[in-house]
């Protein structure tokens, strides 16, 4: 590649490019390295090469979700600052091959429904993702061919911005995971309303229609479904493709219950309580540690204190679950069941506690940070 200005100007223009995405793409996980962690062991159960599997390694996907998310920033940051420029190019086409490679075979075998590359920020299909890292693998070509045009040595310079990344990185990878992640993007982000209060809210079923024509879509409510059906020329023009019926008192997060010994659901009397109420969540009580335990103990005892209900929520079997209460104490802390992903996505933490009234995600906390769940209800009261 002759070294000219307007070579250069390629190479800065397809790399400034790049390094965006991939900032914003490690930042997007960086946020929640455990939920990347979560997406890294969803491949490793679901893939395998012949009789080859690789549950082996779920015991790595933490450290293997903090390693790639590190990877992509220090690179996006390499990218943006011309730093490294030859290391930063090579290690941008073996990255781009591999995303590329793997993304076309989930595309294709649909194993893992979504790959998380921009954590749970943006939700893409596996065609979309693919289609995105193809659209990437342009400039990414470019960088690569175009990596010696006006290259300078600055080792001291770049060196110092490759350290920096990368502690920077894994400073915020380690806070989002020793505590609740600092930006929320999932449902039960603190502010959401959970649930409908409004007693006059009906069922609305929606039908989704498709003009033969144009290609355009429509959304109609069924209330307004016959306003259109009288058009005389609805039936020849528009197609009916789909339905949905919309529950405002369904808990606004996929899958969520709260089971009884009995299977029966109790999630909507709880969400929807006008009364504090703390939920305290396991979602692996194989995995809970003395900390842990030592946390939940101070805020039932807490809650007990102050009249505040408290009830506990996990996947663990029933059976499990009340051995377990029992040994440490707790045999009078209600309890109800739920899928674990369910109550992953609720909180990471593990055990982790929520407050909610009306509906309303008041604030979600660490076990790490329990004593905060107190400090807000008790300057809330004041």
């Amino acid at each position: 590649m002759k070294d000219t200005k307007t070579n250069l100007t390629l190479n800065i223009i397809c790399r400034w490019i790049v390094g965006v995405v991939f900032l914003f793409s490690s930042f997007t996980k960086g946020v929640d390295p455990l939920g990347t962690s979560y997406k890294i062991q969803e491949y490793m159960t679901a893939w395998s090469i012949g009789s080859i599997t690789f549950e082996w390694a779920l015991p790595l996907a933490s450290t293997l979700a903090v390693i790639l998310i590190a990877a992509e920033f220090v690179v996006g940051v390499l990218l943006i600052t011309g730093s490294f420029r030859r290391l930063s190019s090579w290690a941008l086409v073996l990255m781009m091959l591999f995303f590329t490679v793997t993304t076309l075979i989930d595309a294709i075998t649909n194993k893992v429904t979504d790959c998380g590359c921009f954590g749970d920020a943006v939700k893409l299909t596996n065609w979309q993702t693919f289609w995105k890292n193809v659209v990437l693998d342009v400039p990414t070509v470019i960088i690569f061919i175009t990596r010696n045009v006006r290259y300078r040595r600055r080792f001291e310079r770049d060196a110092i911005i490759t350290i920096f990344a990368t502690l920077s990185i894994i400073i915020f990878e380690t806070y989002n995971i020793y505590n609740e992640p600092c930006i929320d993007f999932r449902p039960w982000k603190k502010g959401n309303i959970m649930m409908s209060q409004d007693e006059n809210a009906t069922i609305q079923t929606y039908f989704t229609y498709r003009n033969t024509a144009t290609g355009e879509t429509k959304e109609i409510a069924s209330s307004e479904l016959m306003n259109y059906m009288a058009d005389p020329d609805w039936a020849n023009t528009w197609e009916w493709e789909a339905s949905h019926v919309v529950d405002p008192h369904e808990i606004q997060a996929p899958g969520f219950s709260m089971l009884d010994n009995e299977g029966e659901d109790h999630a909507r009397e709880f969400i929807g309580s006008s009364d504090y109420l703390i939920i305290a969540t396991i979602h692996h009580l194989d995995k809970i540690g003395e900390k842990g335990c030592a946390a939940l103990k101070r805020t039932v005892t807490y809650a007990e204190e102050n009249g505040i209900q408290i009830v506990l929520l996990t996947s663990a079997l029933p059976e499990d679950a009340q051995a377990f209460l029992y040994a440490e104490g707790l045999s009078n802390l209600e309890f109800y069941m739920a899928d674990a992903t369910a109550i992953e996505t609720m909180l990471r933490s593990n055990p982790g506690f929520i407050l909610m009234r009306n509906s309303t995600v008041l604030g979600k906390w660490h076990f790490h940070n329990a004593m905060k769940l107190q400090d807000y209800i008790n300057d809330h009261e004041q």
